[in-house]
């Protein structure tokens, strides 16, 4: 599970096997929840409340283009 970057203990990430189109995982302690990014809008959602779903939205929306590359880079490094 390639982590993206961690903020205020939410850990952003996506599966190795994960598929497109390009969504990310975050979990904070026992909650999960999945997001499409574009638009950044939540697809799944086991445990988070509504505040920390609102608040992970900005942040993913803040750093669209760094997940976007980062899953491009490590999905293209797999296909070779």
């Amino acid at each position: 599970m390639p982590t993206i970057f961690i903020v205020l203990g939410f850990r952003f990430m996506f599966y190795s096997n994960d598929h497109k189109p390009i969504h990310i995982h975050v979990t904070k302690g026992g909650a999960t929840a999945r997001f499409s990014i574009s638009p950044v809008a939540v697809l799944e959602n086991k445990g988070m409340k509504p505040s920390e779903i609102k608040l992970v939205e900005s942040i993913i929306e803040e750093n669209v283009e760094i997940i976007a590359e980062y899953w491009n880079n490590y999905f293209n490094k797999m296909m070779r």
